[in-house]
């Protein structure tokens, strides 16, 4: 069931090239074939390497393969990246590129990701673990925000304001804030970057992009298309760091006079800590950190569409996604039966390498990651947690696979009920009415995303008002769309990405008052 939720993110694709992915893992091609493979930072048009000739290595979480190597940079590589982002914008005069420009360069960058589909796919699934049909949906996923933003970007309108004084005339202009640094995570190499820089660049900033270090290919990859695209120099970035220096590089980004923005998408704790590192220079940031998302599912509920929901929305990718389902809340009444079909259902998942064809689970993105899956299943069950499936690492696969995990009987001085999990762990707490539900659900910092399951039309909408998240699935487990405005509120994020409100973080508001006219 999960794999075929998946097969509909990418299933335009599929129908337009009559592949079935079957062939498309006949196709595409090996790592070391793939054209846009790259090993080199991009920086003012250029592919480069660190200054120092540093590099570090990628591998692949499913059999530790090393993929290749890219440039390990410092804060002195990343500072000539944002002179080039900062010349492009005001000397080379992208500030005054008009909309139409804008948009007909994004619309090329779109078209060669579509025709590069297969090969962008293959990088990802190498690099992230992720099964292939899940790469190939987030390929249909992230190409459609540089769809989006082509269009929008002809529609960032200003206003004309009546003015209270005959012999004026107000009026409200939409400027693009300068030059971006975005900041993206390892679990959507290729949306999350697509989502922030098509938004900027349609309008009108440049940007510098700092990809996850365990994901870096992907973003190479998109910059070579970025480049065949015909961009012009300084107005897409990529540079490349190890964790050594990832610190120091998100320091500078955040307290460079000449980066107007930050957009970063991670863990509240990183975000907390750029979000302070901006106070100093009053910087406009965006950020879409973690989330702790509640699944209730209430006695009224559909059984069947509530079970494919909580597939859909906790294995996807592992169970590393921030609106991924981390505490399912399941009424008395419908308590047993749910979990009792849901370990069914968990048991006919395939666990694998993500390039093998069939395979719907693959590994976690690294060994930090294994061991806090590994450890907050220890630590529920040392307080009186139940393992009903699942429950431990699965070295026979490789050294980064954990089995999808239901446990049961939970409390609150346990880890899984308080903290994000980012695995395949189904975390289960009963509950009595829906008071008592909504008390759980909203009793944590973070609101990112929420879903509920129930027929009761009173219900539907008394709970969709209490929900302390910025996104609800109402009878629906995939709810990301890139119409639709995404964040979160308490700890979970500022401000909103895709939809028509992602351009509101890359513009500012010029207010002109004309006088004394006759």
């Amino acid at each position: 069931m999960i794999r075929s939720v998946l097969l509909r993110h990418a299933s335009k694709w599929y129908c337009d090239s009559g592949f079935r992915l079957s062939l498309c893992h006949q196709q595409i091609r090996a790592m070391h074939n793939n054209p846009l493979r790259q090993s080199q930072a991009y920086v003012n048009g250029r592919w480069v390497g660190a200054r120092s000739g540093a590099t570090f290595e990628v591998q692949n979480p499913a059999n530790g393969q090393v993929l290749g190597v890219v440039p390990d940079m410092t804060r002195e590589d990343v500072q000539l990246a944002i002179d080039a982002a900062y010349d492009a914008f005001y000397e080379k005069g992208w500030h005054n590129s008009t909309a139409k420009e804008r948009a007909a360069l994004l619309k090329n960058w779109y078209a060669l990701m579509e025709k590069n589909r297969p090969e962008i796919a293959s990088i990802m699934t190498a690099e992230s673990g992720k099964p292939l049909v899940e790469s190939l949906g987030e390929v249909t996923y992230g190409n459609s925000f540089v769809e989006w933003f082509a269009e929008e970007a002809r529609r960032i309108y200003g206003e004309i304001v009546p003015s209270p004084v005959a012999n004026r005339q107000i009026m409200l202009t939409r400027n693009p804030v300068g030059v971006a640094g975005l900041i993206t995570p390892w679990n959507f190499p290729h949306a999350m970057i697509t989502r922030k820089a098509a938004a900027a660049i349609a309008a009108g900033c440049t940007v510098v992009i700092k990809p996850a270090e365990d994901t870096p290919l992907t973003a190479l990859a998109l910059a070579r298309l970025a480049e065949e695209a015909g961009f012009p120099k300084g107005v897409i970035n990529v540079i490349t760091s190890s964790r050594k220096y990832a610190p120091e590089i998100g320091q500078l980004l955040c307290g460079s006079d000449k980066v107007a923005a930050i957009s970063f998408t991670g863990s509240t704790e990183v975000g907390k800590l750029l979000y302070r590192q901006c106070a100093d220079g009053v910087k406009r940031i965006g950020l879409e950190l973690g989330g702790n998302a509640p699944f209730i599912v209430f006695r009224s509920a559909d059984l069947d569409k509530a079970l494919t929901g909580a597939m859909n929305s906790k294995f996807r990718n592992c169970g590393q996604t921030c609106i991924s389902a981390n505490r399912f809340l399941i009424e008395d009444e419908v308590h047993n039966a749910f979990v009792a079909q849901l370990i069914e259902r968990i048991g006919k998942l395939a666990l694998g390498d993500g390039a093998r064809e069939g395979v719907q689970i693959g590994p976690l993105i690294n060994e930090a990651q294994l061991a806090k899956v590994d450890r907050f299943v220890r630590d529920a069950v040392e307080k009186g947690a139940t393992v009903r499936c699942g429950g431990r690492p699965r070295p026979d696969l490789g050294p980064l696979y954990y089995e999808p995990t239901v446990v049961t009987d939970l409390r609150d001085n346990m880890l899984l009920y308080n903290e994000e999990v980012f695995g395949p762990v189904v975390s289960v707490v009963r509950f009595k009415n829906e008071a008592e539900a909504l008390a759980i659900a909203n009793g944590t910092r973070r609101g990112l995303a929420g879903y509920f399951f129930s027929n009761d039309l009173n219900q539907v909408f008394r709970v969709a008002r209490e929900l302390e998240t910025g996104m609800i699935g109402i009878n629906e487990g995939l709810i990301s769309a890139t119409e639709a405005a995404f964040g979160g509120i308490k700890e979970s994020g500022i401000g909103r990405e895709g939809s028509r409100h992602g351009i509101d973080e890359y513009v500012y508001i010029k207010y002109l008052c004309y006088g004394n006219l006759q």
